[in-house]
């Protein structure tokens, strides 16, 4: 047996435990003190998950170690072929790293202040927690988790040992949605009455095949994690794994998660928490995902009343495959993509606010929003009572309406979510759905 899986979670709870009795857990040299800034020496990151955005991450890593802010000592990926590329993009930087096959071993190691998780969905909240429990400060890949209850415990996990978690939705650090949000905040279209996103359809199985053994290179127990235990297939994974609900959720836990993120902040709706939803769409005709390929949601919120819809494949009013259109009462302006890579409308750009009007932030100095983005999550490391621009409850607040839209589906009926008591309004087996069993020993 692999000597990875024989770690039991009592001996990792015991070292998680043993890591935390050191006061705040994160060296002083990384962490500033009240009334003074943070050193400036390296954060040290290990990586979990290099493949794919995993592979971009590590190569942002990388690049802040060359500006002398971090340092990349390990890589991990239950893919050995993955892995041994990611050791291998290291060496070719002249960085010498530790790999690991089981991410448990990796969060062992106590000179390591930060972790970048960028493994499929189904292992973002169990990850997040562990890591959170050793001392490590976390940046995950979005959507933050597959179920309402994960995202609770990311939260609480966050908060109880006082670690800085940054969710990646990139689009709060680029500079297309800043000057959106600054110009929305300021009245360019008065009060925001509706958005609208259009987006293009969920992929279906269109070349079933049979379930087979698992390439060599892949741990597949390791893989599914969470979930419960199925045969391999290959239109399971790698990135397949977003068009089955249990792993993925489709397109609206995918891109839904970055546009709700940028959407919310323009509108200053984040603690806008409470809503009705109700959806439709149209199961896929064949194959083993299972997402809707064609769907259309629609969120009501309360004080201030506006509304929220996401369809697939929509209104397009834009010219690229997905955006959102906000309509106020005195205009509409276009944001396209989730407001990242696209740029902002002419008159977003060029709107100048008014005298102590509302500035969001002064944007990053990168052209590459994901290097905005971690620099967000460094700077946070480094600065005492400051949280990075996602910090995990704006994200889980997110992946709220993602997961209840695709809920509201399931169900075929409205549902009314209380957002203080995080559960669904006079429904029992929508509360039951909130949260899925998670397989031993990879749970919570």
């Amino acid at each position: 047996m692999n000597s990875n899986k024989m770690i039991k979670r009592r001996d990792f709870l015991a070292t998680a435990t043993t890591a935390l009795a050191v006061p705040y857990v994160i060296p002083s040299r990384v962490l500033a003190a009240a009334g003074k800034p943070g050193a400036n020496e390296r954060i040290t990151l290990g990586s979990i998950g290099v493949g794919g955005m995993g592979s971009g991450h590590l190569g942002r890593g990388l690049k802040f170690q060359e500006l002398g802010q971090a340092e990349v000592v390990a890589v991990c990926d239950v893919d050995s072929t993955r892995l041994a590329n990611a050791a291998k993009k290291c060496a070719d930087a002249g960085v010498e790293v530790k790999v690991y096959a089981d991410y448990r071993r990796l969060l062992q190691r106590k000179d390591i202040d930060a972790v970048v998780v960028s493994t499929p969905d189904h292992w973002h909240a169990v990850q997040t927690v562990h890591a959170c429990e050793t001392g490590k400060h976390v940046y995950v890949e979005k959507p933050s988790s597959v179920t309402v209850r994960e995202g609770q415990a990311m939260v609480d996990a966050a908060r109880k040992y006082r670690r800085k978690v940054q969710v990646g939705a990139q689009g709060r650090s680029g500079k297309p949605a800043y000057y959106t949000c600054r110009a929305i905040r300021n009245g360019i279209i008065g009060r925001i009455t509706k958005v609208d996103c259009w987006h293009y359809e969920t992929p279906y199985d269109k070349n079933p095949l049979p379930d087979c053994d698992p390439p060599p290179q892949l741990d597949w127990d390791m893989w599914l994690g969470p979930l419960r235990w199925r045969p391999y297939n290959p239109r399971y994974c790698p990135g397949t794994f977003r068009w089955l609900m249990e792993s993925g959720g489709g397109q609206i836990r995918d891109r839904g998660a970055h546009q709700f993120s940028t959407i919310l902040w323009c509108l200053n709706a984040d603690r806008q928490t409470s809503f009705t939803v109700e959806a439709t769409g149209t199961p896929p005709p064949m194959g083993l995902w299972d997402c809707p390929p064609t769907i259309d949601i629609t969120y009501t919120f309360k004080n201030p009343d506006w509304t929220l819809i996401w369809s697939q494949p929509g209104r397009k009013t834009g010219k690229t495959e997905f955006g959102q259109m906000f309509y106020g009462d005195k205009g509409r302006l276009l944001l396209e993509w989730e407001g990242a890579r696209k740029w902002a409308e002419p008159e977003a750009l060029n709107f100048e606010p008014p005298p102590g009007g509302f500035e969001p932030y002064t944007p990053g100095l990168f052209d590459d929003f994901g290097l905005n983005h971690m620099g967000e999550w460094l700077k946070a490391i480094k600065t005492v009572d400051h949280l990075p621009n996602v910090d995990i409850e704006i994200a889980h607040r997110t992946s709220i309406l993602c997961i209840l839209g695709n809920l509201a589906y399931l169900l075929g009926r409205k549902l009314v979510f209380d957002g203080q008591l995080q559960s669904v309004v006079g429904d029992d087996q929508a509360n039951r759905l909130l949260s899925t069993p998670q397989r031993h020993p990879y749970h919570l």
